[in-house]
């Protein structure tokens, strides 16, 4: 029997990311994935804002970028007719290393730490693979499929099957806990019974995946990264990483040939290569529950959205980073119940808001294409006409899926039982201009110290105390995370500009980097402040001393 402290199902950027997180952590981990290797289809393609932040907490963000679309590639998106005519609309986005420089040049929290990048989960897979096998306590298994399991107080017991369906032999693992990252259609979340809900079946889609030698350096509108054709079947070129690599995306119509549309909306004589052709299904859907006793699921298996604005594998990382500290908190004894009770509580919450954000961002990008009229290629004042129409509506609506980065950063986790509550008016957490802000719950933002040092890369992977006031005596919460066992790590600085930003003295942060309490005074009740970030307090036990108090200085521009 195979024994270890946690069982990962599904070897995609989740599973992978969940891996590599517990196994810095020290964690015994076993990931299984049913196929033989990671697959080759077009799906996700972009890393946002507050994931690139994650692989840089995980120390592995320039080895991401060494392998997706190369740094100095405008990102523009483009609303065309055909590739070899002028665009309809040109919505101009800069390349890494501008976005780089933009963000060097800003120190008002306003920014994230990391520009967003363009990679593929074809490429980003085996990146993450030989990451994660690095790792002394981290194993990868292939060709193992999770067949069932069954829990009890003590652990898990998983039944996996080695190799192939019909004659693979069955495993049983032992395990503290287990968690699915195996997809919308896994094994994981059906043998826990957990239903989706929200409407599915939206609008089937078929993709194909080419390849292309010069197609990129021969488009006369110039590079870029999304191509969407204005026309009746929500056709679209996304380019991937190599610049060699075209997916294309449209609606589903019977008997249709890809490959004549793909020449069609290229507009100029190519060769090419097809690599993949399939079938997909728009969906806005989250589960009921994120939980069942010592089993949880994450990713698409938690969740399934419409690609348009990217927030499906990028709400996933979200989830492996809020989990991956609380299993290795409650595994290395310093937890308490409400650790892992949290996570459902709050990451449901931000599935449900980015189904919802997804389904927003689609609806910008209706709303131009419902203006879309045959004559939009013609020569003629009725067709100037469409393609204007077009473009006012999309010079709006279309920045719903590529300008939200309020969604990507400014999530706040809500009646959280790890999160000091405050009175007053609260930050609006579905902004999709991101506003910075210390409320707790909140991620905390980015601010470059005098040196050029961001303070995020000064905190460490337990919880951070960042002390702004010399003066303040912090050490009661200190001795109290100390005889918790809890890693705690006081950072002073001694910055006038960042003190500025956050608007107090002190900020308990947790080992995600957001925020647990703030104020400008040490805690009132150290051990019960404690007691709630470690999760060893429910919410309806909080004493008077945690209950909501006035809300500290907020950041002027929240």
């Amino acid at each position: 029997m195979l024994d270890t402290e946690v069982l990962i199902i599904g070897a995609g950027p989740v599973g992978l990311m969940l891996a590599i997180d517990l196994g810095q952590r020290g964690i015994k981990t076993l990931l299984i994935e049913k196929n033989d290797t990671n697959g080759l289809l077009p799906k996700m393609e972009r890393c946002n804002a507050r994931t690139m932040e994650f692989f840089r907490r995980l120390g592995i963000v320039e080895r991401v970028r060494d392998a997706g679309f190369h740094r100095d590639w405008p990102m523009d998106v483009f609303i065309v007719t055909q590739l070899n005519e002028a665009p309809i609309l040109q919505l101009p986005y800069g390349s890494v290393n501008e976005l780089k420089a933009q963000i060097a040049a800003v120190n008002d929290g306003s920014t994230s730490l990391e520009p967003y990048q363009l990679i593929s989960q074809y490429t980003l897979e085996p990146l993450l693979r030989v990451i994660a096998e690095q790792l002394p306590t981290v194993t990868i298994r292939f060709a193992h499929e999770l067949i069932s399991f069954e829990q009890d107080e003590a652990g898990v017991l998983a039944t996996v099957r080695a190799g192939d369906a019909d004659t693979g032999a069955l495993q049983v693992i032992k395990t503290s806990y287990l968690v699915g990252c195996d997809g919308g259609s896994g094994a994981t979340r059906k043998l826990l019974g957990i239903k989706y809900e929200g409407k599915g079946g939206l609008r089937q889609m078929r993709q194909a995946l080419f390849y292309c030698e010069d197609l990129f350096e021969r488009i006369p509108m110039g590079k870029g990264r999304h191509y969407h054709v204005a026309d009746n079947e929500f056709s679209a070129i996304c380019m991937q990483d190599s610049g060699k690599h075209i997916r294309m995306s449209t609606l589903y119509v019977e008997g249709d040939d890809l490959e004549a549309k793909f020449r069609r909306i290229v507009g100029m004589p190519i060769e090419f290569k097809t690599i993949y052709q399939g079938e997909w299904t728009q969906h806005l859907l989250c589960a009921e529950r994120y939980r069942n006793g010592r089993v949880f699921i994450a990713g698409d298996a938690a969740h399934l959205v419409i690609p348009t604005g990217g927030l499906g594998m990028n709400t996933g990382m979200g989830d492996a980073m809020d989990l991956g500290w609380k299993l290795a908190g409650t595994l290395r004894g310093w937890g308490g119940p409400e650790l892992l009770n949290s996570y459902e509580t709050e990451r449901r919450q931000i599935g449900l808001r980015n189904v919802g954000a997804s389904g927003n961002a689609m609806g910008g990008r209706l709303g131009w294409r419902q203006a879309w009229q045959p004559n939009v290629r013609e020569q003629s004042p009725a067709g100037e006409a469409t393609r204007a129409h077009i473009a006012g509506i999309a010079d709006v609506e279309q920045r719903k899926t590529n300008e939200i980065l309020g969604t990507e950063l400014g999530y706040r986790y809500i009646n959280s039982p790890l999160i000091c509550d405050e009175a007053g008016e609260a930050p609006d957490p579905d902004n999709r201009k991101y506003v910075p802000t210390t409320w707790p719950g909140a991620r905390l933002p980015h601010v470059w110290l005098s040196e050029g040092t961001p303070i995020h890369d000064l905190i460490g992977r337990g919880y951070c105390l960042l002390k702004f006031n010399p003066d303040l005596d912090t050490r009661a919460l200190q001795r109290c995370f100390a005889a918790r066992g809890a890693p705690l790590q006081v950072l002073e600085l001694h910055d006038d500009n960042a003190r500025a930003v956050y608007g107090v003295d002190l900020l308990l942060l947790r080992p995600d980097l957001h925020v647990v309490w703030r104020g400008n005074m040490p805690p009132a009740d150290a051990q019960g402040l404690t007691a709630l970030a470690t999760g060893a307090l429910a919410r309806a036990a909080r004493p008077a001393s945690l209950m909501p108090a006035e809300a500290a200085v907020e950041i002027a521009s929240s």
